[in-house]
């Protein structure tokens, strides 16, 4: 009932951003940058998402970060974070700056509901080398949620984090925090992960997912959100449930690739030449197919 109350509520106060055919979008989700340190899952993977924000502004895609971007459970003062993955936010910047960024909270994040916040830590960036201070993110207005729909049918995509109506990580998400912050983050480093998380805890993360299909069942709108950090793409006869994945498994990063009315799952990694060469490439793993077929109305 909470996930249903609280995910209707998250999409009665979303954004609505229009699409046609001739939109594009990506979307991540659950980067959990933190400061370079060993419990910074995202640093293994900083090269894969710097080469995969080139291809995508290049081909002038929107980029929508849907969730947990910044780990600021761990890292409450942003700046380490920043200074860890500078490469990473001049490529953010470039989106922000081209009006072409939405970044959207998750429980990880969820300081970003703060305009104060937002406004102390993203708006301008001190550089402890010039002594400076330059402007960064100057007017970001972080979003819980966004509803994308088709200026042609009126198909509606809504597009959350996907921690809403989970108790421990919504509701009780100070608790989670304090316990990640002063015990696993530890852990974390010799690979030990919180068995309370939907990450590795199964049942959790089954529980939930039935939920997010007992509300696009009930409201008959296809679903984007990430937090459980499983890919999912819906087959033949499914409800249309979208999962970003993550961008902290191991040498690889998932997203879901929204172009020319079409839907498709994809996966950039590194992989290794016949000759020894190591490249990054992208992988259509599921799709394309046309958003109508996710139309449940």
């Amino acid at each position: 009932m909470q996930t249903d109350k609280r995910l209707t509520r998250a999409y009665e106060k979303a954004r609505v951003l229009p699409f046609d055919k001739d939109s594009k979008f990506i979307f991540f989700s659950d980067c959990h940058r933190g400061d370079a340190s060993l419990s910074d899952e995202f640093s293994r993977n900083q090269n894969l998402f710097i080469h995969a924000l080139d291809y995508y502004y290049h081909r002038g895609f929107t980029y929508i970060e849907v969730g947990d971007g910044d780990e600021l459970w761990e890292h409450h003062r942003f700046r380490h974070i920043k200074k860890a993955h500078y490469d990473v936010f001049k490529r953010i910047k470039r989106f922000f700056d081209d009006d072409r960024l939405y970044i959207l909270y998750g429980n990880h994040n969820i300081y970003l509901k703060n305009p104060d916040y937002v406004k102390k830590h993203y708006f301008h960036y001190y550089d402890d080398c010039n002594e400076e201070t330059y402007e960064f993110l100057e007017g970001l207005e972080p979003l819980e949620a966004l509803v994308l729909k088709s200026q042609e049918s009126g198909q509606e995509f809504f597009v959350v984090h996907g921690h809403q109506g989970d108790l421990v990580n919504d509701q009780l998400w100070f608790f989670s925090m304090l316990s990640l912050k002063y015990f696993w983050r530890f852990l974390h480093a010799f690979g030990i992960r919180n068995p309370a998380s939907p990450v590795k805890n199964a049942h959790k993360r089954h529980k939930i997912e039935r939920n997010y299909s007992k509300w696009i069942q009930k409201h008959r709108h296809g679903l984007i959100c990430g937090h459980t950090h499983r890919v999912k793409y819906p087959r033949t006869r499914d409800l249309p449930y979208f999962n970003t994945g993550s961008c902290i498994y191991p040498a690889r990063i998932t997203g879901l690739e929204m172009i020319n009315a079409t839907l498709q799952m994809v996966q950039w990694r590194i992989m290794v030449t016949s000759t020894g060469v190591l490249q990054v490439k992208r992988e259509i793993i599921r799709g394309p197919e046309p958003v109508e077929k996710f139309d449940i109305r």
